[in-house]
């Protein structure tokens, strides 16, 4: 059982507190979640702050990436002392400035089918902030597995997507909610989908969306809103405009 708010943690987090949807009960099961973030890079990096500065008990992080110098433009948590040096190191670094009571592991590897149940073991919401398909799909196929909350984000050179992933659990109509492979049957083609390091990428966008993510675990968490389960949410930044999308489980069967 974890302990309760000491005096220091309750003036940190006041504004939480304050806040009906979360309250002290909120913030207590902020302090006692595990919440495992695939990746500390652009959109990495915002949710690895928002959650460490929201009081997320344990955060694990998984990355087999150094920083260099091209991150910087979007990689917020990392800074120019910290090139060269392994991503997860850098992540640590950085939590432990801003919050002294989040406890951080960090994993220099690379998420796989064949290790991704061992690393998600004792972790209650996976966060997916990789770059490529091949990563999505091992972080939902071992999310469902597992049986825990995924939120899963993507970006463009000025747009942005995300939604949370729960295929393992049923809605009100007794219909299973949707999961990666409802809403993305197949990943494109090699070359079809560009990396960043050729289309680019303007940085802020990453903290848009990486915040958003960031929020809707919080949301999962606590239990304040409803998170985006069977709804991808679009950002446009040259439009400054938000969409929202409903979809379905492609198979309805139970």
């Amino acid at each position: 059982m974890t302990d309760p708010l000491s005096p220091e943690e309750i003036d940190r987090y006041r504004r939480h507190i304050v806040l009906a949807e979360i309250g002290g009960a909120g913030q207590q099961r902020l302090k006692q979640a595990n919440v495992l973030v695939v990746g500390a890079g652009g959109l990495g990096a915002p949710v690895i702050q928002y959650l460490a500065a929201a009081g997320i008990g344990h955060i694990g992080v998984i990355d087999d990436d150094t920083v260099s110098l091209s991150n910087l433009q979007r990689q917020v948590i990392h800074d120019t002392a910290g090139l060269g040096a392994p991503k997860v190191e850098s992540a640590a670094a950085a939590v432990a400035r801003l919050n002294p009571h989040v406890r951080f592991t960090g994993i220099a590897e690379r998420l796989t089918v064949q290790n991704s149940a061992d690393l998600l073991a004792g972790y209650d919401l996976l966060v997916d902030g990789s770059d490529n398909f091949d990563t999505r799909y091992t972080c939902a196929d071992a999310a469902e597995t597992a049986g825990i909350p995924l939120v899963t984000g993507a970006v463009g050179r000025f747009d942005g997507s995300l939604t949370v992933l729960k295929p393992y659990e049923a809605g009100a109509d007794g219909t299973l909610y949707p999961g990666y492979r409802d809403l993305f049957p197949t990943a494109p083609p090699p070359g079809v989908v560009p990396a960043c390091a050729e289309a680019g990428i303007v940085g802020a966008l990453t903290g848009v969306i990486g915040t958003l993510m960031a929020m809707e675990v919080i949301k999962l968490v606590t239990g304040a809103g409803e998170p985006l389960v069977g709804r991808l949410l679009l950002y446009d930044g040259l439009a400054a405009r938000f969409e929202t999308l409903k979809y379905r489980r492609r198979n309805s069967g139970t």
